[in-house]
């Protein structure tokens, strides 16, 4: 018996590969620095919990509208049109079981077998992994490094776009690199989109984990929340990654699609969760604020760890929970010509645990440079420092 050819084309999310080679190392009877996986070990809050168990005991443990419960929907609209400067209804919003789902079901939506999608690369893996296994034409563009981090290499997008271009997926407040597009940028963007004719994916899903300043969303710029279908999850803001609730937000036509696709893949969003966020969204922030002040601690001692390593050189971002640095130096200097060497060599040795750039979809032609991701929302501020010192202690060896 044989399986379909289509799943040939389909990806994963490899920093789990990476996360089973730090058990596995763990087993072995190792202390293991998890800088591998974004997940986060900091609790939900309190009052979601207990809104959660409110909701369990009021019997909201069965189906519920495939689109997700209304007065969800309406605080979403309210909230995430609030926040980027722009008006949604309802009718705006399908609620989804994480913010995962909306990549495939997006592209389900807009896509043709056949149509080119711009997509970033380095970038979250599922993008690649959906576009090819629709039948779509993965197209990808990157980011250049800058004095303060990076930038989107609008060069590689403006020659990447033909007719066939259909679709631009965009991260704003980046996994893996932690971009953040000036207003300058953004608007070169839209203006691009626009212009040919393009529907857009906004993954925001650590739009709300900056650590200042007011974060800036396409959607607010003319004409372009009509071509938008924003990516919500709860999973980063509310340290709710395994409760799985999330959300599309974007024009109605689209929106009914993906809300018919949830019937058709999961018939709805678990129930009592989504009352449980109908609580959380609109209500105190003070859990949410204590996890985001927690996370800049951790990148505080994560920049200053890498920082002090002889031949690593990383800016500290204004969002997201990861850090991107040069290895190139560090490759000559242990004689690696592989960043997966790197990588198996740095557990070994320092029992330290991360991903590279070869986990954030496969590198294009043309890159010279070495890159690896640490995700420091699933460690301590004590064991960042230790775990750090420790490769520092093998890569200077």
């Amino acid at each position: 018996m044989q399986l379909a050819k289509r799943l040939e084309k389909l990806g994963t999310e490899t920093a789990f590969a990476v996360s089973a080679a730090a058990s596995a190392w763990a087993a072995k009877g190792h202390r293991v620095y998890p800088f591998h996986l974004g997940d986060i070990n900091i609790p939900t809050p309190q009052n979601i919990v207990e809104a959660s168990l409110k909701a369990i005991r009021d019997g909201y443990t069965g189906y519920c509208p495939g689109a997700g419960i209304p007065a969800l929907r309406e605080v979403l609209a309210e909230d995430v049109g609030r926040k980027r400067g722009v008006q949604y209804s309802a009718a705006n919003v399908a609620v989804q079981p994480g913010g995962k789902p909306v990549i495939g079901k997006f592209i389900m939506a807009v896509m043709n077998p056949g149509d080119e999608v711009l997509y970033p690369n380095p970038g979250y893996p599922i993008y690649e992994s959906q576009i090819e296994y629709h039948g779509g034409v993965a197209v990808p563009y990157g980011y250049v490094q800058t004095g303060t981090g990076f930038a989107l290499d609008m060069e590689r997008i403006r020659s990447a776009i033909t007719p066939a271009t259909r679709v631009l997926i965009y991260n704003n407040y980046q996994n893996p690199t932690g971009a953040q597009s000036s207003r300058a940028e953004m608007e070169e963007l839209a203006r691009l989109a626009i212009e040919h004719n393009l529907w857009v994916l906004s993954d925001d899903a650590y739009y709300e984990m900056r650590y200042s300043g007011e974060p800036l969303s396409i959607v607010n710029l003319p004409g372009m929340q009509e071509r938008t279908v924003i990516l919500y999850t709860c999973s980063k803001r509310f340290a709710m990654t395994g409760w799985r609730c999330g959300a599309a937000i974007g024009p109605q036509p689209v929106i009914d699609a993906i809300s018919k696709l949830n019937t058709n893949d999961e018939s709805c969003t678990t129930h009592f969760i989504q009352h449980a966020m109908v609580e959380a969204i609109p209500g105190d922030t003070s859990g949410p604020d204590a996890i985001l002040a927690e996370l800049r601690r951790r990148r505080d001692a994560a920049v200053a760890g890498l920082n002090a390593i002889d031949g690593v050189c990383v800016h500290a971002p204004e969002s997201t929970f990861y850090l991107f640095p040069n290895v190139t130096e560090i490759m000559r200097r242990k004689g690696f010509s592989d960043v997966n060497q790197l990588m198996t060599a740095s557990l070994e040795n320092s029992d330290v645990s991360f991903c590279t750039r070869k986990h954030f979809g496969r590198p294009v032609a043309g890159e010279t440079n070495h890159y690896i991701r640490l995700a420091y929302s699933g460690i301590d501020v004590p064991s960042i420092q230790e775990g750090l010192a420790r490769l520092k202690d093998y890569w200077e060896a």
